[in-house]
């Protein structure tokens, strides 16, 4: 148990590095939601393993890989339609 507390507060730690530095690279920011999406996961882990509802964890995960196919699919179009993907330099209203 102690173990999974310090990998929890380890992917915490990367996340706000993260969010700190790059913000400007899409791809950055799927990670960093992608981090997030671990880090609430891990949550969930913990609490519905001790009310053994593991099932619902389970569902979380379908949706939380169906979230990360979509923000991938939009960086793929992206950076088809503009050449690349720092989104500070074009504007999202025409896309």
């Amino acid at each position: 148990m102690f173990f999974d507390i310090l990998i929890y507060i380890y992917l915490t730690i990367i996340f706000f590095i993260l969010l700190m530095f790059k913000y400007k690279y899409m791809l950055v920011m799927l990670i960093l939601i992608e981090f997030l999406v671990i880090n609430v996961s891990f949550i969930m882990y913990l609490v519905y393993m001790y009310l053994s509802l593991e099932v619902y964890l389970v569902y979380y995960l379908v949706f939380s890989v169906c979230e990360a196919v979509l923000g991938l699919g939009l960086l793929v179009i992206i950076v088809r339609f503009y050449g690349m993907e720092m989104y500070f330099s074009f504007n999202m209203s025409k896309f």
